[in-house]
């Protein structure tokens, strides 16, 4: 099949890029001699989680426990869970850690290890516990600098059925950047918070076996990891609109589009209408701290056409300039890179693998929680 004989809007994946991408973060990795945990959220797949792991870096990263089963299921046996576990989760979590050789739990409160120490006592269950760190991006996380933040580690250590790993965070704020060396900056303030704290807790009498941090704007710019073990990337795989804006890539390596169709041209307002809405693109503002106005994507080879507005189903262009219409008849195709492929990708039941004009196949995400 041709990407032409496609019904749209459909999300594609160019697998030569797709390629490059992942063979790119393994290199990095390796050279700056740190384990990579690749995030698989941003495609939920288990081909290409598949080409992200190697045998000496057999783990990745998820974020619902709903992924966790899929890629057991798939033959994976080395898994985070890098969202904080909830009390009520906590027997799915016990399931999947009598069944995976590495099944990794992250907590920031004080009343979480008690709830995972109590479960833990009462079903004979020994959970392997992350402490998750606040770099700067204060989502989530314990603060490095506050005493409570090293005790809480400490009990972590010394609780009952539970097996501390060591110190996790994710620098989302490098999605603020505005260019490379702003990112560079967050990324040694990620290194640097992380080293310090398990340097703190190692002089407290705690031993931190893994450092782990994440953010591909970071992982794609950080001049070394000294002090860190781990590194948990996952938009690299696709790459977006934002990654382009911020500096962390260039346009030749996005991987994901989506695929739309030209539906009706509107002259006296300078707009033509796609198939392609809020469902298909997601409505994520994308880098809208550059103060470049607002676009839901970027149309490829077309960067003078704005998509500024999308309702459900509706996607609505524009230009500064007078349209050319007839350059883009109606029923002509165009790909958009999306704002945030993570998002867009959760859209959608089915990925298109292309390479050139064709189809060389189809995979199917997980979805759900």
């Amino acid at each position: 099949m041709k990407i032409a004989d496609l019904k749209t809007p459909a999300f594609l994946i160019d697998l030569p890029r797709l390629k490059a991408n992942v063979q790119g973060m393994q290199e990095r990795a390796q050279k700056n001699n740190v384990a990579l945990r690749p995030h698989v959220k941003t495609h939920k797949t288990a081909e290409i989680a598949r080409m992200q792991i190697t045998a000496d870096a057999p783990g990745i990263t998820v974020s619902t426990l709903a992924e966790a089963q899929f890629y057991q299921k798939s033959g994976f046996e080395d898994i985070t869970y890098a969202f904080p576990i909830a009390a009520g989760k906590l027997p799915e979590a016990a399931e999947l850690s009598a069944n995976l050789k590495v099944f990794n739990i992250l907590l920031d409160q004080p009343q979480t290890l008690s709830a995972v120490a109590a479960y833990g006592r009462e079903h004979g269950v020994r959970f392997k516990v992350f402490l998750k760190v606040d770099c700067g991006y204060r989502r989530a996380g314990v603060d490095p600098s506050k005493p409570e933040s090293v005790r809480l580690a400490r009990q972590l250590a010394a609780a009952d059925h539970i097996e501390f790993k060591g110190i996790l965070t994710h620098a989302g704020h490098s999605y603020h950047s505005r260019n490379a060396d702003e990112i560079v900056a967050v990324a040694r303030q990620e290194r640097d918070v992380m080293a310090q704290f398990a340097g703190r807790l190692r002089e407290a009498g705690v031993i931190c076996e893994t450092v782990s941090v994440g953010s591909t704007p970071t992982a794609m710019h950080a001049p070394d990891w000294q002090g860190v073990t781990e590194i948990r990337p996952g938009n690299y795989a696709f790459f977006d609109k934002v990654q382009t804006d911020i500096g962390s890539c260039n346009l030749q390596d996005v991987a994901a589009t989506v695929l739309t169709t030209v539906v009706a041209h509107y002259p006296a307002h300078n707009q033509m209408l796609l198939d392609a809405g809020a469902l298909a693109l997601s409505k994520d503002s994308g880098a809208d701290h550059l103060s470049n106005g607002i676009v839901f994507g970027a149309v490829v080879n077309h960067p003078h056409l704005k998509i500024f507005s999308i309702s459900q189903e509706h996607g609505l262009i524009t230009a500064d300039a007078p349209i050319a219409f007839t350059d883009f008849p109606v029923g002509s195709q165009l790909q958009i890179i999306p704002n945030h492929s993570c998002l867009t990708a959760a859209l959608f039941p089915k990925y298109h693998v292309v390479e050139e004009n064709q189809v060389v196949d189809e995979w199917t995400p997980v979805r759900g929680w």
